[in-house]
């Protein structure tokens, strides 16, 4: 009987723009820039203050908490390695240090009837495949 081909999960290849912020998932941190000129934090990562235009910008350490913002279930593999984590919600996660700073990511451990708007939910890291981490999100225990 022939073994199974395990199949891999699509990642990211980061550049100097997004390496701050893999080395820091690696680290279960998580890392957003912020413009040392104005304090407004940028995510997605690009090289200029959308609010001043500074070039100064640095990562910093986020707390990991937020709230879910909006969300959708996926129930379609887009590649062979979702097939067998349908479904899964994929979300938008608006993190406490600014009301306007979303991140994309995924809400774990929460059934999709328990899933409200503005649910207070926090940082987990999950390593997904032997090597690679993502920042996911779970509800904050009350």
């Amino acid at each position: 009987m022939a073994q199974q081909e395990q199949v891999a999960p699509p990642v990211p290849i980061p550049d100097a723009l997004t390496q701050f912020f893999w080395d820091g998932v690696s680290e279960h941190k998580l890392m957003i820039l912020r413009c040392q000129q104005c304090g407004y934090y940028i995510h997605w990562p690009r090289p200029v203050c959308r609010r001043c235009l500074s070039m100064e910008l640095a990562p910093e350490q986020m707390s990991g908490r937020g709230t879910l913002y909006s969300w959708t279930i996926a129930t379609q593999a887009f590649q062979p390695w979702f097939a067998d984590k349908l479904p899964y919600t994929v979300a938008v996660i608006a993190l406490d240090e600014q009301p306007d700073l979303h991140l994309v990511s995924n809400v774990v451990d929460c059934p999709e009837e328990s899933l409200r708007i503005d649910m207070p939910v926090e940082v987990l890291f999950d390593e997904v495949a032997p090597g690679f981490t993502l920042p996911m999100f779970r509800p904050v225990e009350t």
